[in-house]
Formats: structure tokens, C-alpha cells, sequence
């Protein structure tokens, strides 16, 4: 299984993003614009995780969870990916907020997943809401102009999920297992 850990943005932030997307895919109608279904904060990259490993992987979870408090987070301005020179492949809404909170979130999911024999790449956590890409990288400092301010609105984020990365399939990502923070 293709695995990822993430969190949800609730329906009126996505409802924020979707307003703002809209501009943009106006402005960058070739870009691989990902579906409101598809918009998530990811916290670890999981990759290929065998069936063998998902219940050490659950439990590894679970005691990152379990310790952790609810997140108070909002969606507010753009970025891209990569940051160097003026061409990016990767557009995205930027996380706000708890994000010191989210990012040892992230470093003790990473720990987690190495617990449960899962390697997992080791760069700086930037938390995001992927909302399209580029193939070739091109510059998008027009695309983000186009897509004006992002309202930000704070939510508190209460659920962490497993999903599945299913690419080609009618949905996407499925979500596996949930678990509450705190």
C-alpha cells in the first residue's frame, strides 16, 4: 500500500481554497490542478508500506497521537516548491498557525514510522495544501498573483488519518485509519 499521514482542512477553509482556485485555473489552465477531495495537510510520506508492517505502523501512530493536543491551524497565503530560482514544479496554500506544535508532529510521526521499520525521508517539514503542479517546473509567481489573498480561518485540527494513495483510481485517497489527538 502507497501510504501518506495527514490532516483534513474543514469544509469552509476548503471552501476558502476552492474560491482562490478558481482564479487560478483561470489564469494557468494547463496546470495539473488537484480536486478539493485531494487537499490535505501531509505530515509524513510514507510510500510503500507492506501489510506485514501496518500494525507495528498503527501502534507507532497511535503513541505519537495519543500525546499530542489539538492543533489550532488556518490556510493563509501561497507558496511553491521548489523555492530555488524562479521555477517551480509544486504550488500550494501555505498552514499557518500551531505550526511549531505541527512540525513535532511531523518529526515524531517520522519517528514512528522508523520505529516500525518504514523508511521515511529526513528534510525539513513546510506544512502545505497541495493545489496544483507543474511538469515541466515553470515560474508561478504569476499564478500565485492571479490567486489573489487567502482568506485565512482558523479550525482546530482534532483527527490525524492514514490514507492511501491509490493514483488512477476514481478516488484517489482512501482514508485507512484515524486517530485523535490528545
Amino acid at each position: 500500500m502507497r501510504l501518506f499521514v495527514a490532516l483534513d482542512p474543514p469544509p469552509d477553509t476548503l471552501d476558502a481554497v476552492e474560491a482562490a482556485v478558481a482564479l487560478g485555473r483561470a489564469h494557468a489552465p494547463d496546470l495539473r490542478w488537484a480536486t478539493r477531495e485531494e487537499w490535505h495537510i501531509t505530515l509524513v510520506f510514507l510510500g510503500e508500506v507492506a501489510e506485514e508492517r501496518l500494525p507495528a505502523l498503527h501502534e507507532r501512530i497511535a503513541d505519537q497521537v495519543r500525546v499530542r493536543r489539538p492543533l489550532t491551524l488556518g490556510v493563509r497565503g501561497w507558496g511553491s516548491f521548489p523555492r530555488k530560482g524562479r521555477r517551480s514544479a509544486v504550488l500550494w496554500a501555505a498552514v499557518t498557525g500551531d505550526t511549531d506544535a505541527l512540525d513535532r508532529l511531523a518529526r515524531g510521526l517520522r519517528s514512528a514510522a522508523r520505529a516500525a521499520r518504514i523508511p521515511v525521508e529526513c528534510r525539513p517539514y513546510v506544512p502545505h495544501v497541495t493545489v496544483a503542479r507543474s511538469r515541466p517546473p515553470r515560474d508561478l509567481s504569476a499564478t500565485v498573483e492571479a490567486l489573489g489573498t487567502l482568506p485565512g480561518t482558523a479550525w482546530e485540527a482534532r483527527r490525524v488519518h492514514l490514507v492511501e494513495s491509490r493514483p488512477g483510481a476514481a478516488d484517489r485517497y482512501r482514508t485507512v485509519r484515524t486517530w485523535e489527538l490528545g
